[in-house]
């Protein structure tokens, strides 16, 4: 049996703005912010509006935004759930996230 292992996730406290800023400024990765806006979803559910995604992209924009302290991504059994830490965000930057997530 595979055991996913845990990823390196860093505290919101070490979170800067412009990590954040930066991880947001690419459209995919933005993308997949709103889609997780609404809920936790599958690592296979992520990105769904672009099926041509390769993995290798959509595993390179999910580790920008978890090393930029934006998603949380935990093993679930075989699987991988990615949830938005939209609390931990509006407590070290109030509005920013709904501010980003506004402009549309």
């Amino acid at each position: 049996m595979t055991t996913l292992t845990q990823l390196p996730h860093p505290d919101v406290a070490d979170v800067e703005v412009t990590d954040v800023l930066f991880a947001l400024s690419d459209p995919a990765r933005l993308q997949i912010v709103r889609e997780l806006a609404a809920g936790p979803l599958t690592m296979a559910e992520c990105g769904v509006t672009n099926p041509d995604l390769p993995k290798s992209t959509k595993s390179h924009l999910m580790k920008v935004l978890r090393e930029a302290g934006i998603v949380r991504n935990e093993p679930d059994g075989r699987r991988r759930v990615v949830s938005l830490r939209k609390d931990e965000l509006d407590a070290r930057f109030p509005g920013l996230i709904d501010s980003v997530l506004g402009g549309r």
